[in-house]
């Protein structure tokens, strides 16, 4: 009897001491709030299985990772807006407007009155209200962005932002100084200008490579956003390459935009002429135009035009191309079988929705070598129009005034035509 009272002792403590073992080690693994402990904490480590001596795989590959001494991507992006904001501006457009006054009506219709004698007995002195002009004011009737392409002073734009010759210009850096802008050129075939303020040694952002442009690649955007919230800062990606847009604001015409960048950083009006920067703080493109009706479908045009257009006008103080004067739409296979048209390719010269744009500009070359609205242009010196290869691309790469050949299909018949370019300014 005694003998089994012992060992039913000793087997009693032992169960006691396991679970003292137990409960310590549950209570050793507790962590402070808002740390989760972990299920293998909570077990003692001769208990562990080998389950949990290896990290479990997540997705299938081990996550993406910084390499060692690497800034995050919101360090970049920190960095690159501190970088670049005192080069980035604000363009206002202001104008002289009169300014108008309404004249108080009958004193027998004033609310007092009315208040004695009924609303009928007032309505009976009611009277159109008359206003009169007390002079005129400097308003702001618009606005853009921009950004020094040079410390001169130099700032780079769209054309759309200061296309018009009726307003002054005001130019509103970073650090809330006003200077007073004066156009230089306006590019003609992109929506382009180059503007200058005076002054010297202004901050300059680098402009990078839009050939090496890749989908999916981050950007960020800076611009004038609505025209009241300056210096605003949205980010996103390169959603699109090598996009053909017809843009127009519905009162200065429309213009067909090839090989822009799209872009679903956030773009509004205001934003216009303002920078979109890679990580490395670099100028890939210039904010051009929205889809209007979508999210964040944006469009910029490739910083290699903005190139061009500085070195031609530093070159020779103007901005000018070979011109032929016609306004047209590419043909797709799509177009082609939803209009009935014979060919699968080429330029069809169509006029727009404006009155202003005319399919064969008067006077132009084209209207001089016999071009007319439905004719279609299927080759330039034997180049063949496509979408990737507009007519626009393959005349810039001639020089003004010199002759090319154009295949062109007119009233059921093919034809070549020989034209003589003209200068575009």
């Amino acid at each position: 009897m005694k003998s089994f009272v012992l060992k039913s002792f000793l087997f009693a403590l032992c169960i006691v001491v396991l679970g003292a073992f137990l409960i310590y080690s549950l209570f050793a693994n507790i962590k402070p709030l808002g740390e989760r402990p972990s299920l293998s904490g909570l077990i003692p480590s001769f208990l562990k299985p080998t389950l949990f001596s290896r990290p479990l795989p997540v997705g299938g590959k081990s996550p993406l990772t910084l390499a060692p001494g690497a800034a995050s991507e919101e360090d970049q992006v920190v960095s690159v807006v501190d970088h670049s904001l005192n080069s980035v501006v604000s363009i206002v457009l202001t104008k002289e407007l009169p300014v108008f006054e309404q004249l108080k009506g009958s004193p027998l219709n004033d609310p007092f009155v009315c208040q004695f004698f009924g609303q009928d007995f007032c309505d009976q002195f009611q009277s159109p209200p008359q206003v009169r002009q007390r002079g005129t004011q400097k308003q702001e009737i618009g606005a853009g962005t921009g950004f020094f392409v040079r410390a001169d002073g130099l700032i780079i734009t769209n054309k759309h932002v200061v296309e018009r010759d009726d307003v002054d210009y005001t130019v509103v850096t970073n650090d809330g100084k006003k200077h007073p802008a004066r156009v230089l050129a306006r590019d003609p075939v992109n929506d382009l200008a180059l503007i200058s303020i005076a002054g010297k040694d202004f901050p300059v952002l680098a402009l990078g490579d839009s050939g090496k442009v890749k989908l999916g690649q981050t950007v960020i955007a800076v611009g004038n956003a609505l025209g009241q919230f300056s210096n605003t800062v949205s980010k996103g990606i390169i959603s699109g390459l090598s996009r053909s847009i017809v843009a127009g604001d519905g009162y200065s015409g429309s213009e067909t935009l090839t090989g822009v960048i799209q872009t679903d950083a956030a773009i509004n009006p205001g934003n216009s002429g303002g920078p979109l920067l890679n990580l490395s703080g670099e100028v890939i493109a210039i904010n051009t135009a929205i889809a209007g009706g979508a999210q964040n479908i944006g469009f910029a045009l490739p910083i290699k035009i903005a190139k061009h257009l500085v070195d031609q006008y530093l070159a020779k103080g103007k901005i000018s191309y070979p011109f032929l004067g016609v306004r047209y739409i590419i043909i797709t296979p799509e177009f082609a079988k939803k209009e009935t048209l014979p060919f699968e390719y080429g330029a069809l010269i169509l006029r727009g929705q404006s009155t202003r744009d005319l399919a064969v500009v008067p006077g132009s070359p084209a209207d001089k070598a016999g071009l007319t609205e439905n004719d279609i242009i299927l080759e330039i010196n034997g180049a063949k129009i496509t979408a990737d290869n507009p007519v626009d691309k393959i005349i810039a790469s001639f020089e003004i005034g010199q002759e090319i050949t154009l295949k062109v299909y007119s009233k059921g018949k093919t034809k070549d035509v020989v034209v003589k370019l003209g200068e575009r300014t």
